[in-house]
């Protein structure tokens, strides 16, 4: 796999490179914003690990740019206790996320997984446009729209949807969507899941009318039944 490191801490960025060279990992490293995108555009990372706090351009910033540029998954890093640059991050395309402290082999792992992933066999294609009141979604060209008007979705944010609206009578645990999503040996945080529904919510509800995606409480996630 192809790794692309961007942080400003050498001592970070040394840690994790010289573990994912070990594994076996193709990887190179920026130590600001502008950098990363540079490097980005003639390396073509699969993966990015991708610290908020940069030089020159924002993580968040960066984050937004790759979305838009690359099918690279993006791992931020963040601190412990910064919840609202995790939503955030998320929000505007990461797929998952790392805290400090964090170790290196739990990150290459991930890296790893990402990989054997991307090798499975693919998936059959998927049915045709589903309509839920006013929710559109088009699998095959992942498109959603609400009241005629197109809803601009992470891939992460349309994966969740488009697993839970196959299945619109189940309720979908929170191990049962990351194990569709992520896959089975992904052993990232469960409130990841949590946040990307969060985020997804804010876009495809209407003010004043409840969610279309409901909680049930301790266990997981369903379509609600009342649109």
């Amino acid at each position: 796999m192809r790794v692309l490191i961007v942080d400003d801490s050498p001592e970070v960025v040394e840690m994790l490179r010289s573990v994912l060279v070990q594994d076996g990992h193709d990887v190179d490293v920026a130590d600001n914003g502008r950098l990363a995108l540079e490097i980005a555009e003639t390396f073509a990372p699969d993966v990015v690990l991708l610290d908020l706090v940069l030089p020159e351009i924002d993580g968040l910033e960066v984050c937004r740019h790759m979305r838009a540029t690359t099918d690279a998954h993006i791992i931020m890093i963040t601190a412990k206790d910064d919840e609202v640059d995790r939503v955030v991050g998320l929000t505007v395309g990461a797929d998952d996320y790392v805290t400090k402290p964090f170790y290196p082999r739990e990150v290459s792992a991930r890296i790893s997984a990402v990989g054997r992933r991307s090798r499975a066999p693919k998936a059959a294609p998927r049915p045709q446009t589903r309509v839920f009141g006013e929710l559109r979604i088009d699998p095959e060209a992942r498109r959603v729209t609400v009241g005629g008007q197109e809803v601009v979705l992470t891939k992460k944010e349309f994966d969740l949807l488009e697993a839970i609206t196959a299945r619109p009578k189940v309720v979908h645990t929170r191990e049962m969507l990351k194990d569709n999503i992520w896959g089975t040996d992904w052993f990232g945080d469960d409130h990841v899941v949590d946040v990307h529904i969060g985020n997804l919510r804010k876009k495809i509800d209407v003010p004043g009318r409840g969610s279309r995606i409901e909680t049930v409480r301790g266990v997981g996630f369903r379509l609600a039944g009342n649109w």
